[in-house]
């Protein structure tokens, strides 16, 4: 379907096509806001959602994809802040597809035939990591990390410096197992990861989700829970795909 400039296309002219079934399928993963990202961006990236598309409204996507309205408006806030979406008000407005889209420099094909393998490798190493910092971690590198958490949350405009203590979190809770090994193995997966998230954009709503699961995931291991620190961590880290995954460009 070719959309002209200027020329909207509607929800209900594209209800027809198979392929918009799985875009609107119900999302049931835990990272529900970062699925929901994925899916209206790889929507919007493979042409499924084309620019000037109109989407269905809040309360009929929220029953396709059978998420609370608040996990829909903040998926929405963050693709409006990435400029994949925009919002008009009045007779006629809705929630858009951007036209045109924003512009990305395309990565190089072996960054995106390798980067669901960094993302296995980052997965087993901060699993790890998180089991053994609820072993083994000092109340006083708790105290530090839970400050940190803290300091981020004013950060979320600012992506170089959320980054930059995003690092220094996920370095100084493997410096919590005590173990030279882990830290160095967590430090190539931050510089490895780096390469990847500088490839998409950094809506504030995103970053502010992944800081919860910092605190969620500092939570569990302050409690000794090992098994609920390593799901936090997990979910922490499959939002962080999820984003990658809805937000990269074409190669």
């Amino acid at each position: 379907m070719t959309v002209h400039e200027g020329q909207t296309v509607s929800a209900a002219s594209l209800a027809e096509a198979a392929s918009l079934d799985s875009v609107f399928a119900p999302v049931r993963s835990l990272t529900a806001f970062e699925e929901t990202v994925e899916r209206l961006g790889t929507a919007i990236r493979l042409g499924l959602l084309p620019p000037g598309t109109r989407l269905p409204a809040e309360r009929e996507l929220c029953a396709k994809l059978g998420i609370a309205r608040s996990t829909l408006r903040q998926a929405l806030v963050a693709l409006g802040q990435s400029g994949h979406l925009h919002a008009t008000r009045g007779r006629g407005g809705g929630t858009f597809v951007a036209n045109p889209l924003p512009p990305a420099a395309p990565p190089s094909h072996e960054v995106m035939s390798a980067w669901r393998d960094v993302c296995d490798n980052r997965m087993a190493v901060e699993v790890g990591v998180a089991v053994l910092a609820a072993e083994r971690a000092a109340p006083a590198a708790l105290d530090a990390l839970d400050e940190l958490v803290r300091a981020i949350d004013g950060m979320l405009e600012s992506f170089p410096a959320y980054r930059q203590a995003d690092i220094r979190l996920h370095v100084g809770l493997a410096e919590a197992t005590c173990s030279p090994r882990l830290v160095t193995a967590m430090t190539e997966v931050q510089g490895e990861m780096s390469g990847l998230i500088a490839l998409i954009a950094h809506p504030p709503e995103v970053l502010l989700s992944a800081n919860n699961q910092h605190r969620r995931l500092l939570a569990a291991v302050r409690r000794r829970d090992g098994g609920t620190a390593a799901q936090e961590m997990a979910e922490h880290l499959r939002g962080t795909e999820h984003i990658l995954a809805g937000l990269m460009p074409n190669p």
